[in-house]
């Protein structure tokens, strides 16, 4: 069924060290020309603190980014990954070479704040359901060029993942069926591929279409922007044949009642598309 992301500690190196080369690529150039102000034989002690509580997510792209620039760093995370941490508490401390840290240091604090903000705001989301049975699912809905670090961080908070792109599922909607000529058309085309695919979901706007699409075989259905009482009775209707997803406007105020009407997912691409970044700063100390 849903999209299973290997996020070992090998893979998540191996794409740290990517996302990181690509990122310093972009910020250092032919080189720092502030930091090279800096006497390479000066050594530093770097403070990261968090402004506000979060869930700590990034430490892979922190590391590599830290480590491309320094490789002997010292590193100590003192809120390790996917754990909370308080206002103004130090959460991870750097060793080395003070000119290193310096250029490293707003790239790494970048992939910080932005996953730290996907895995918090996702554990809000997650919370807020807790007991009813849903699952948090993340979207497409992504930075360009960052999707698997911004689904990893959606699985640190607590959420699920949904497909990886249009390569590894399934997901007909509106467009589709219209294209296809009908439910029935498109879902007969799309059996001829589903040995291929992680799974295929189809999108229905009215309880006419999850009929139909049940009676086609559906397995998974999403549906698109209903009302909390037509989604019970969707529900009802479904009556546990198909997995049932819910997307389209959910917020933090909405998504506890979403989840009592007894679908099985939410997808929210608010967690990845528009999230906050989570505020956090370094602060250096020479040694």
């Amino acid at each position: 069924m849903p999209t299973s992301l290997d996020f070992s500690a090998a893979v998540l190196a191996e794409l740290a060290r990517a996302d990181a080369s690509r990122a310093l690529a972009e910020d250092v150039g032919a080189g720092d020309l502030t930091a090279g102000l800096i006497d390479p034989g000066r050594r530093a002690l770097a403070r990261v603190l968090a402004r506000e509580a979060a869930v700590i997510c990034g430490a892979p792209w922190v590391e590599a980014t830290v480590r491309q620039l320094e490789p002997a760093a010292v590193i100590r995370w003192l809120v390790p990954e996917g754990g909370r941490s308080t206002a103004d508490q130090v959460v991870l401390e750097v060793e080395g070479s003070a000119r290193a840290l310096l250029t490293a240091e707003r790239t790494a604090l970048n992939f910080l704040q932005l996953l730290s903000a996907v895995a918090t705001r996702t554990a809000t989301f997650v919370e807020a359901v807790r007991g009813t049975g849903a699952q948090i699912v993340d979207t497409r809905k992504t930075l360009p060029g960052l999707r698997l670090a911004q689904k990893y961080a959606v699985r640190t908070g607590g959420g699920s993942n949904h497909r990886i792109g249009l390569y590894d599922a399934v997901l007909i909607k509106e467009n589709h069926i219209t294209a296809a000529g009908g439910v029935r058309q498109v879902l007969q085309a799309a059996a001829r591929v589903a040995a291929q695919a992680a799974f295929v979901e189809i999108e229905v706007e009215t309880l006419a279409q999850l009929a139909e699409a049940l009676d086609c075989g559906a397995k998974m259905v999403l549906l698109d922007n209903m009302d909390l009482p037509t989604l019970r009775q969707a529900v009802r209707i479904n009556a546990g044949r198909a997995v049932l997803e819910i997307s389209g406007g959910v917020t933090l105020q909405s998504v506890r009642a979403l989840a009592e009407t007894g679908v099985d997912r939410i997808s929210i691409g608010g967690l990845t598309k528009d999230v906050k970044a989570t505020d956090f700063s370094m602060r250096f100390k020479e040694i």
